[in-house]
């Protein structure tokens, strides 16, 4: 089967920055098994209900400002799957959880910035479901986890935030890859947690991780870490929270200082 993937996005501008985290994402694509399609869950759609896309042709969403004219020349029209969307909202309901069909939307920068570098012949069917900002980790895991049996059909569930995310504290004045010492303390208590499989401490880890505040104001950007961890979960573990959580990590690198671009596979 795919793992299931976390991937950092960085700023809009990584899909032409010269940063490892281009890089990295740049050749990640060959190195996995050709998805049949792909279900992207961005920082950059929040909703009250989970929503999917279900459209047969994506639009490019450019949702910033101030950035290079050329990346709002940029386009990744990858089709939709009008299909795939109304599996995903059978799935949900399956375990309790309402979902609604979104018959406009395109593909925020989420979702297109990392996909561009990873499948840029944009041939690879996408469909993108929404975050819940106000619901926390623990229904996070269970979108994931209900996902989890479209792994076993090759299709590629890929959370897309950022392992850190305070945008008030980054540094725009240079390469900004010296992080502060309180960005690297959180990140690698995320690393530990995850890699020995501490889901419970992972659940409450605004609680219980170094400066989880001050890399986290706000939780929509680690909210995609969950629903990753939920779906490289055996999909016939009865045990929630509590099944056994398999995360490798890919990549760690650094831009603007404080903004952490790690990115992990679960399986």
């Amino acid at each position: 089967m795919l793992p299931a993937l976390f991937l950092s996005h960085g700023a809009p501008t990584l899909v032409i920055d010269d940063v490892p985290a281009r890089d990295f994402l740049m050749a990640l694509g060959d190195g996995l098994p050709r998805p049949a399609a792909i279900i992207a869950v961005s920082a950059h759609w929040g909703t009250a209900l989970p929503m999917v896309t279900a459209v047969a042709s994506n639009e490019t969403i450019h949702d910033f400002g101030g950035f290079p004219r050329a990346l709002y020349a940029l386009e990744y029209q990858a089709p939709g799957s009008i299909a795939l969307a109304e599996r995903v909202t059978d799935l949900l309901a399956g375990q309790g959880l309402d979902c609604r069909l979104d018959e406009a939307r395109g593909l925020d920068h989420g979702a297109w910035v990392p996909l561009m570098l990873m499948y840029p012949a944009h041939d690879i069917p996408v469909i993108q479901l929404s975050v819940q900002p106000q619901l926390g980790p623990g229904h996070h895991f269970q979108l994931g986890k209900a996902l989890a049996s479209l792994r076993q059909e090759n299709i590629l569930i890929v959370g897309s935030g950022s392992f850190t995310h305070n945008l008030r504290e980054l540094d725009r004045s240079g390469s900004g890859s010296d992080e502060p010492a309180w960005v690297g303390e959180f990140a690698q208590w995320m690393d530990d947690a995850l890699t020995d499989g501490r889901v419970c401490d992972l659940m409450s880890y605004r609680s219980r991780a170094p400066h989880a505040q001050r890399n986290h104001p706000t939780d929509e950007h680690l909210l995609p870490l969950f629903v990753a961890m939920g779906a490289g979960s055996d999909p016939n573990d009865p045990r929630g929270e509590a099944a056994r959580l398999s995360a490798t990590r890919l990549h760690s690198s650094t831009t603007f200082g404080a903004l952490r671009m790690d990115a992990y596979a679960f399986s």
